[in-house]
């Protein structure tokens, strides 16, 4: 392998420990009083992707967009519906199924995050360039999309 592949897992380490222990997440509840738990905030951004890619999300779903149990998923959903951010709807295309969506709140909910998240990446890019900025954006996103996501064959 060489230094520049080296120097990336480094960095994904780092990366890692500081998602597996829920950092930003639990600092955008402290400083903006969003109330859902971080795990809350993972179950909001599964749900906002579903509805930005135009597809149906129920609680299977849920679940295995964030690696947990059925039962644990539901929890989850259902205590997001308690706080009324979420809202379970009958599926359109198959009466059996419900799927979620964000109501009002969730949908703010999940802004203020965005713009915490958004600040603190800021923070750390904002010695970069303009231009460096840009190829971080453009070669993370990218390398992002070639990783394998765990559901490839």
């Amino acid at each position: 392998m060489n230094e520049h592949v080296a120097a990336v897992e480094r960095a994904m380490v780092v990366i890692r420990r500081m998602q597996s222990r829920r950092v930003i997440g639990r600092l955008a509840s402290e400083q903006n009083g969003v109330s859902p738990s971080t795990a809350g905030f993972e179950v909001l951004d599964a749900v906002e992707a579903a509805e930005l890619d135009g597809r149906p999300i129920g609680v299977t779903d849920v679940a295995s967009a964030l690696s947990v149990d059925r039962p644990r998923a539901s929890r989850l959903v259902s205590e997001l519906v308690s706080a009324g951010l979420l809202r379970r709807e009958a599926d359109q295309r198959d009466g059996r199924r419900t799927v979620l969506t964000r109501t009002a709140e969730g949908r703010t909910a999940s802004a203020a995050v965005h713009r915490f998240r958004q600040s603190v990446l800021a923070a750390a890019m904002s010695t970069f360039s303009s231009e460096d900025q840009a190829d971080f954006a453009r070669l993370l996103t990218a390398f992002a999309a070639r990783l394998p996501t765990g559901s490839d064959s």
